[in-house]
């Protein structure tokens, strides 16, 4: 009874997560396309955050067709191909989710970047080739998920006991122990390359920020109170987004490898795998609609308006 009370907590605060989460990244989207489409100056951070915020989108609304048995009867199509079709867009967009988080360190280490420093020319190569670098990610992260579409089958249309169930509805079909160590070191050295250059760029930035903050403290007096740049700003927030991206990665990592090599997957077990792998698509938006000015002095306006007329 305990066991089941608890598995159906984990389901509300699943439903509640991706809730939070698309409400943030719609609104992120929106605005991020609204700045686009007025500043003809087209700012790389800005397409960079709009990839983020629409590759999250769409991983938690897969979550939640997967997680609401009426959402996911609802498509009038058949079981099997509704397994492999959400399966495999919820690990592309896992997989776009790493890649353009590391996009957006690099960029960040570029932008800090003194015009001397060989980084920075880095930065002109970003902004002509941008379109080519979705491209190849999109390729990557569309190819290293092929698999799925052949190994996820409904867990209603086979009869075979050896299946791993990562849902009520879908299952993952066995195949050989030598194939499996394959996919799973082609998926962990590309995931590991993308975390690694999101370590090197964060490394960069917070050495760059540390010797930056001891030269202010020479030229400005003790008695003057330094402001923040809008580029320390942003690199802080870019170092807590990768923190923060890491940490829940290698806790996901831990329970999908183990439980995928060993095949075995709990129900409780998979339902805390699926909140801590759609946390930082949660948590993302909301810290990059904290971190800008523009988007809070809106919301302030906003909701004093909205005050101002329930007050009359």
């Amino acid at each position: 009874m305990k066991s089941l009370s608890a598995f159906a907590a984990i389901k509300h605060c699943l439903v509640l997560q991706a809730g939070i989460g698309i409400s943030a990244n719609v609104f992120l989207l929106f605005f991020r396309i609204f700045t686009l489409l007025l500043d003809h100056r087209h700012k790389l951070v800005d397409l960079i955050t709009s990839h983020l915020a629409l590759v999250h989108l769409i991983m938690l609304l897969v979550v939640v067709f997967f997680v609401s048995p009426d959402l996911f009867e609802s498509l009038n199509l058949q079981n099997d191909f509704k397994c492999r079709m959400l399966f495999f867009v919820n690990r592309v967009m896992r997989s776009l989710s790493i890649c353009t988080t590391s996009l957006l360190s690099m960029l960040q280490a570029t932008t800090i970047s003194p015009s001397t420093c060989w980084l920075a020319s880095f930065k002109h190569k970003f902004t002509n080739y941008i379109i080519y670098v979705f491209i190849f990610l999109w390729c990557l992260s569309l190819s290293g998920s092929t698999n799925l579409i052949f190994n996820t089958v409904a867990s209603s249309n086979v009869t075979q006991t050896n299946l791993l169930n990562i849902n009520k509805y879908c299952s993952l079909s066995p195949t050989s122990y030598s194939l499996r160590s394959v996919m799973f070191t082609l998926t962990t050295s590309r995931d590991v390359f993308f975390i690694g250059i999101m370590l090197l760029s964060s490394a960069y930035m917070v050495i760059f920020l540390f010797r930056h903050q001891r030269r202010s403290q020479h030229l400005h007096s003790t008695s003057l109170i330094p402001r923040t740049s809008p580029e320390k700003r942003a690199t802080q927030t870019i170092l807590q987004l990768v923190s923060f991206f890491v940490v829940m990665y290698w806790v996901d990592f831990i329970i999908s490898s183990s439980s995928t090599l060993l095949w075995a997957y709990d129900p409780v077990v998979l339902d805390i795998q699926g909140f801590v792998g759609n946390v930082y698509a949660t948590v993302c938006p909301l810290v990059l609609i904290r971190s800008d000015k523009t988007i809070i002095s809106i919301l302030q306006n906003m909701w004093q308006k909205c005050h101002q007329f329930l007050t009359r």
